[in-house]
């Protein structure tokens, strides 16, 4: 059984940063694709940036794209989700996702497993 942690959310100002965590607990993540999603109050879940754990390929969302940057570490079987610039409407719960595969439709349901989520609040 595959576990998802993250932590790192908190409550930060218009401008600030945080960074995000996923450990993953369980089997060989090296064929898996890494992702961060999020949902909004009010919202879907929408998809935010995703990585290819065996050759570090990444791929974002247009939203974020150059303000926020995700990365591993194959060792520590962790993502992590560096996110600048932040501004109100990117206020969520962030969650990490996996799938089998890289490529496609980066659709939710495209993802067998999940995390809690971890809050963010951006004030301005």
């Amino acid at each position: 059984q595959v576990q998802l942690v993250e932590s790192g959310g908190g409550l930060v100002q218009a401008g600030g940063s945080l960074r995000l965590s996923c450990v993953a607990s369980g089997r060989d993540f090296s064929s898996y694709t890494m992702s961060w999603f999020r949902r909004a109050p009010g919202k879907e879940r929408e998809f935010v940036a995703a990585i290819s754990w065996s050759g570090g390929t990444t791929y974002y969302a247009e939203l974020v794209k150059g303000r926020f940057t995700i990365s591993g570490d194959a060792a520590k079987n962790t993502v992590y989700l560096q996110m600048n610039s932040l501004q109100p409407e990117d206020t969520a719960l962030y969650y990490c996702a996996r799938r089998t595969y890289w490529g496609g439709s980066y659709r939710s349901d495209t993802f067998t497993s999940w995390g809690q989520g971890t809050q963010v609040t951006v004030s301005s």
